[in-house]
């Protein structure tokens, strides 16, 4: 399965309880086991390639690994020296947070990936490390995997990152968690913080002061792990954009984690006019509920705040703004082009096949709202850039090339689809 086609949709109602597990939830539960005393028990864990890829390391790594299909119990009694070469598959998340969780364990450790992982710059993460006392190699003086660690003493820190991204802060909070005293991390504006959550829910001592981290070393194992996974709203938003672009559709999207820092892409569809609102149903490790999305007439956005709680929404948003009246604007987002692919180059270029104006810039893009025409369009290997042109099909048919990737985090991505509208693989 190389290619789909995918025809314009009617109008629909529907409730989804089936999306997608959320991915970054499902790599740090396995990976945060590992610091655990007693056996932790994550339930609806994402059966995707990334994050089955996070649950082999940890396998690797030492940890006894039970699945009954519904629940995954993890005991381990520490990091042991993996004999298998560690491979994160297409995961930034996975490989930059496996470093800091292993730059302080005793062993030797070799991260590798795929091809386009291969390429994705890690020295955001290594050089940090490295300040510190970690022993890190890789190709291009440790920007590129395959990595090498061996696992050192660490220094206690106080750093100021000048970029938000919550996988170079949560590495770091791996890495303080075995520092040799109290560090800091503070960051230009903040980004998602699911690992302040979930390590301090299993007993960490980490304080978080507007923009400032603050982490004291362990001085024991963690409690373990009693999680569901809630569904993933980077997943879910995909739905969303394509109940709001579809005149007189609606959607529930349910049992989502409703994290501020990870539903700020609503948020700005319903500032484009879109009808949306939320239900709170639990609030443990993290506030999860309903998101109920209908269609309504969208208006142009310029989007330049919180951009680290968009990172992996604006491919999709992208497609809400061809489709809104007038002109929207993505600004301070250069972090798009060191993800699974430069998101800016291929949000431009596939929008442009689809018959949009687009202006693209070091940072963004402009997007005149238009019409959407139908189009053959490369993902470069991005589920993301997949899935959102697939999505922009429902406004007027679409062929996407490149699937594989998709299964990377939204294995039953085509089977709510086809609840929507006519999809055809070749």
């Amino acid at each position: 399965m190389n290619r789909v086609s995918v025809s314009p949709a009617e109008s629909f109602s529907l409730s989804i309880s089936e999306i997608a597990a959320d991915k970054s939830i499902s790599h740090r539960s396995v990976m945060f086991s590992m610091l655990a005393e007693g056996t932790s028990e994550i339930e609806n864990f994402l059966r995707a390639e990334d994050t089955l890829n996070s649950l082999e390391i940890v396998k690797n790594l030492g940890a006894k690994v039970e699945d009954d299909g519904n629940i995954i119990t993890i005991s381990s009694n520490g990091i042991e020296e993996p004999f298998e070469i560690l491979d994160c598959g297409n995961s930034g998340t996975g490989m930059r947070l496996f470093c800091g969780l292993l730059s302080s364990a005793e062993g030797h450790f070799v991260l590798t990936g795929d091809k386009y992982l291969r390429r994705r710059p890690m020295k955001r993460v290594t050089a940090p490390l490295i300040s510190i006392g970690a022993k890190i190699d890789g190709r291009e003086n440790g920007d590129l995997a395959p990595l090498s660690i061996r696992g050192a003493s660490l220094k206690a820190f106080d750093y100021e990152s000048n970029i938000a991204s919550a996988q170079v802060k949560s590495c770091m909070i791996l890495a303080a968690l075995r520092a040799d005293g109290i560090c800091s991390y503070r960051e230009p504006e903040l980004s998602r913080d699911h690992t302040e959550r979930m390590l301090k829910g299993m007993g960490a001592n980490i304080e978080v002061d507007g923009l400032t981290t603050t982490v004291a070393p362990l001085e024991g194992a963690l409690l373990p792990l009693k999680i569901r996974v809630p569904a993933d709203p980077s997943s879910a938003f995909f739905f969303a954009v394509a109940a709001a672009i579809t005149p007189d559709a609606r959607v529930v999207l349910e049992g989502v984690t409703l994290n501020p820092t990870r539903i700020e892409a609503f948020k700005v569809l319903e500032k484009m006019g879109a009808d949306i609102s939320y239900e709170l149903s639990d609030n443990r490790y993290e506030p999860v509920g309903d998101i109920h999305v209908k269609y309504a007439p969208l208006h142009a956005i310029t989007v330049e705040d919180n951009i680290s709680w968009l990172i992996d929404e604006l491919p999709a948003l992208s497609i809400a703004m061809a489709c809104a009246e007038g002109e929207s604007l993505v600004k301070n987002a250069e972090e798009l082009r060191v993800k699974e692919s430069d998101r800016i180059a291929t949000v431009v270029e596939g929008l442009r096949a689809c018959g949009i104006e687009v202006h693209e810039y070091k940072d963004g893009y402009k997007i005149v709202g238009g019409t959407l025409q139908k189009a053959s369009v490369e993902s470069d290997g991005d589920h993301r850039i997949a899935m959102s042109f697939i999505i922009a099909g429902l406004k007027c048919g679409m062929e996407v090339r490149d699937l594989e990737c998709i299964n990377t985090s939204f294995p039953n991505f085509f089977e709510l689809l086809q609840k929507i509208t006519k999809v055809e693989f070749s």
